[in-house]
């Protein structure tokens, strides 16, 4: 399956897409490599696109002034990038979109994406529906941050996202979790989890 077969497939799990519009999301959509450490977005960058993982792993963080990162999110195959909100008000982003390592997009530029979901019905739809998944992720988030331990929220990052931890280093998960890296090595060992080298 090729990236834009993904892409549509994708979006047709969510809503189904009619052929003419599938056609026209082809065209305005091209390929892109970014190699590990590249950002596809960053902080106080207007951003004017948006991205679909094909293969690969990002995350999204924020920087403060003193240099100290907190990451926002990750995701992986299949999910959609962007600065939304930064885009669609024409501002600044607040926070970075970087590659985790080597992986495939398909870009597509805010001036082409607007037309297309402002035309037909079923861009609406999907729109409307990653706006829901995302604010249930976010409520999730909230809640986790004001009731669980820190050892809970570490055990739903592992339940939410399997095999993770063996690819992303242990203070980007830190920071994810809202810890410092020691606090992170402590959880592992009660665990029994041994640390990466």
């Amino acid at each position: 399956m090729n990236a834009h077969e993904s892409f549509i497939n994708t979006l047709s799990a969510i809503v189904p897409l009619p052929r003419d519009q599938a056609a026209k999301l082809k065209e305005i959509a091209r390929p892109l490599e970014i190699e590990k450490g590249q950002s596809f977005i960053r902080t106080g960058e207007i951003p004017d696109r948006l991205g679909f993982l094909v293969s690969g792993l990002f995350r999204y963080y924020y920087l403060t002034p003193g240099g100290q990162e907190f990451t926002k999110g990750f995701f992986r195959d299949r999910s959609i990038l962007s600065s939304y909100s930064a885009m669609i008000q024409g501002r600044e982003s607040f926070f970075t979109i970087q590659a985790l390592e080597d992986l495939q997009i398909l870009e597509i530029r805010y001036r082409n994406w607007k037309p297309l979901v402002e035309n037909h019905l079923c861009w609406s739809r999907i729109m409307l529906a990653l706006v829901e998944k995302g604010f249930c992720i976010k409520e999730a988030r909230e809640r986790a941050f004001l009731l669980d331990s820190a050892e809970e929220r570490y055990r739903e990052f592992l339940a939410a996202f399997p095999g993770l931890d063996r690819r992303v280093r242990q203070h980007m998960i830190a920071s994810y979790l809202g810890i410092t890296p020691v606090a992170l090595s402590r959880i592992r060992k009660r665990m029994g989890l041994v640390n990466p080298g």
